[in-house]
């Protein structure tokens, strides 16, 4: 455990669930989801988001995959427009198809409350990317770092079925060779540097930036804050070092047969999982608790069962090992 006094960073990684959940899910922080969400949908001030109302826990998709979204909201506009807006950082398998299988959820879902179709809310899928998904391509149109996409009629190009929108960041494509320019850079730029900042750049001018990295601030975090902190970010490091490990030693094995191929990735994945969670535990796993990190990998996926090793408290991850959640 780090020491609280003498090695914490002056400002905690956005891009952490822990803190995402912490700056952008709870009442006290509204105003910088606000802020965060009007820079990101490039909203005109007629339209601009004036309120966010948290889902309630009834109303949230009960899908297996959506539970690794980081926060959802219920956005109305100055018009009285209501969106629903997911966020998502995390990098997963067949992460494109994920994002349009969980806005398409969060667009069904309304269903389940009753509504009819022409009750249901627009839905906006807003993923926060720390990798390129749509990297430079010659010859192809350049894909920014903040990316609008949309239906559009393929022959005239007229737009329409605007009911499912999605945004994309990709934090890599900020140039970090000059000071960020308009508010939506400097977002990305919190998002990308805050974690080896030491104190708040003066070239960050807009209020919502500023702002989110002083609540971003590890001197305001409680001691369980830190130590909740401090132990996502060696269990994520944890997590991705161990299973890109495992996953280049399942492609050195080539020669073997594709069953048996696939098979050692699995059982070493899962060797990795098992580390991480006893750790987390801080106890061994029981034979019965093994059975059921085996069926959950066969339908979850590595990835999927790698993300919930790692969400939640220990107690929590605890009653979903005994079957109970």
């Amino acid at each position: 455990m780090l020491d609280p006094d003498v090695m914490r960073p002056v400002f905690a990684d956005p891009k952490t669930d822990f803190v995402f959940k912490k700056l952008f899910g709870t009442e006290e922080h509204k105003h910088l989801l606000i802020a965060l969400l009007n820079a990101l949908l490039e909203l005109p001030p007629e339209r601009a988001v004036v309120e966010v109302t948290f889902l309630r826990e009834e109303e949230r998709p009960r899908v297996e995959e959506l539970k690794f979204s980081v926060v959802d909201v219920k956005v109305r506009d100055a018009r009285g427009t209501v969106f629903v807006v997911e966020m998502q950082v995390l990098q997963v398998e067949g992460f494109q198809k994920r994002v349009v299988y969980n806005a398409s959820k969060a667009y069904v879902a309304q269903l389940a409350r009753g509504d009819e179709y022409p009750e249901l809310d627009d839905v906006i899928a807003i993923s926060i990317c720390d990798f390129e998904l749509w990297p430079r391509v010659a010859g192809e149109p350049e894909v920014p770092l903040v990316s609008h996409w949309r239906m559009q009629e393929q022959h005239g190009g007229r737009r329409g079925l605007a009911q499912i929108q999605y945004v994309f960041v990709e934090l890599p494509k900020l140039p970090l060779d000059r000071p960020p320019g308009a508010e939506v850079e400097e977002w990305a730029y919190l998002f990308r540097r805050a974690a080896k900042l030491s104190e708040v750049p003066t070239f960050l001018h807009s209020a919502g930036p500023r702002a989110a990295l002083d609540a971003a601030r590890t001197a305001h975090f409680s001691s369980e804050e830190w130590e909740a902190y401090d132990r996502v970010k060696v269990a994520e490091q944890d997590a991705r070092g161990a299973l890109s490990f495992a996953r280049a030693e399942g492609r050195a094995g080539a020669e073997g047969r594709a069953e048996g191929r696939a098979e050692g990735k699995a059982e070493g994945e899962l060797a990795v999982l098992e580390r991480i969670i006893e750790r987390r535990l801080g106890r061994a796993l029981t034979e019965a608790e093994r059975a059921v990190l085996r069926s959950r990998q066969a339908e979850l996926g590595a990835d999927g069962l790698s993300e919930r090793a790692l969400e939640g408290s220990a107690e929590e991850l605890g009653r979903w090992l005994s079957g109970g959640g």
